[in-house]
């Protein structure tokens, strides 16, 4: 089926059990979906905009009063929405990050980060993971003491993620920030695995910034995203604009200037705003998604030869796995190769998972139903049994 001309129509969640790493958390709802049709146009959020002319004080649709609730739901004083979390960290970098500066990333830190930082001019410095893939309060306060002694600078930021993107790892945010702030370093937490998926207090973590993917992890469309500041950096992150142009001595009233102006237009920011409730209810049964992701960790590690190599047991609904030992084995005399894999699973209804990845893949079982995550758990578990790989 085509949707137009030709582009296929995608059903992927409509047809499957999507257990893709970045997919889970962006689903849209059924809100969210009608909102698409409703606002699709360019720019249809601005039909009520009226002075100061800004995108957070629109009315209607109540955009101004949506901004206030991201602020209060990740816990901190003022928000933006912005086009991705990415957008987040290059507008935190653009306030703080000058040429030659050293920025405090970690071992585990998303690539945007990195360009945030580049894009200023300034130099990543990574604080190291431990063996088990940990960022620790130690080892940042011995990479800031490092950086100072190399540099002669402190540096002015430091990139901690909440949740990093390739073991989903839950690091120790709070005694991380305490040790930074000790050398009066600010720092940024990206939580674009974690805001909108389980519940995120900024304040209570004790950093200065929030970044949350809307597409990622807020069943919204893509590109979304959230930034929130505690007040006492709200006037530094959010300056508004004092240019006056020399001919025709043109000024933009107040127009913030790492925000460019406004951000989201039309169905990026009302689907956002339309999944919104449920986002807000989703976060409180974190408990369940945990024990459903447990069910279908605990029947991978029943697989002989299989290794989780994120933390265990799990405190995020991201894994990454090593079957290099198991599935890969079979991989190697099947003659389908790597992809009997996910043949297999797709044959059950199950995709997500990189296709021909046998070695070390991730999968992301947010969203899924007991009843679905109990499938999940069986298939994995009759592909081994049919492959003749000893299971427990």
């Amino acid at each position: 089926m085509k949707c137009a001309g030709d582009i296929e129509v995608r059903a992927v969640e409509e047809e499957s059990i999507n257990i893709d790493p970045i997919q889970a958390g962006g689903r849209l709802t059924a809100a969210a979906m009608k909102a698409l049709i409703a606002y699709g146009d360019g720019y249809s959020v601005c039909d009520n905009c009226r002075k100061p002319n800004r995108l957070d004080y629109i009315k209607k649709p109540p955009i101004d009063r949506f901004h206030r609730e991201l602020a209060e739901f990740v816990g901190m004083d003022v928000a933006r929405v912005v086009p991705g979390a990415r957008r987040g960290f290059q507008a935190v970098a653009d306030t703080y990050v000058e040429k030659g500066d050293p920025v405090l990333v970690t071992a585990l830190s998303h690539y945007t980060e990195i360009l945030a930082i580049e894009a200023r001019g300034g130099i990543p410095m990574e604080i190291p993971a431990s063996p088990g893939n940990i960022i620790t309060p130690d080892a940042a306060a011995a990479k800031i003491e490092e950086v100072i002694a190399k540099t002669g600078r402190t540096p002015p930021l430091l990139f901690l993620d909440h949740v990093d993107y390739s073991y989903g790892n839950l690091h120790p945010v709070r005694e991380i920030a305490k040790t930074a702030h000790g050398y009066d370093i600010p720092v940024l937490l990206n939580g674009a695995y974690t805001v909108g998926i389980m519940p995120v207090d900024g304040k209570d973590l004790g950093v200065d910034f929030v970044v949350g993917s809307g597409h990622k992890s807020m069943a919204a469309p893509a590109p979304s995203g959230v930034l929130a500041v505690r007040n006492e950096r709200a006037g530094e992150v959010f300056r508004t604009t004092a240019a006056r142009t020399d001919v025709t001595s043109r000024t933009f009233g107040i127009k913030e200037v790492e925000m460019m102006g406004c951000t989201l237009m039309g169905a990026t920011l009302v689907g956002m705003m339309a999944s919104f409730p449920e986002v807000r209810e989703r976060v409180l049964r974190w408990d369940s998604e945990l024990a459903n992701t447990a069910l279908v960790v605990d029947a991978l590690k029943r697989i002989g030869g299989t290794a989780i190599l994120s933390q265990y047991p799990r405190r995020h609904t991201l894994t990454r796995v090593d079957t290099s030992q198991s599935f890969d084995r079979v991989a190697e005399k099947h003659k389908k190769k790597g992809f009997f894999f996910t043949s297999a699973l797709k044959d059950r209804g199950i995709t997500g998972i990189i296709p021909g990845a046998t070695r070390v893949w991730k999968f992301n079982c947010y969203g899924l139903s007991r009843a679905q995550a109990e499938y999940v758990a069986e298939s994995f578990i009759a592909i081994a049994r049919e492959n003749g790989l000893p299971v427990s």
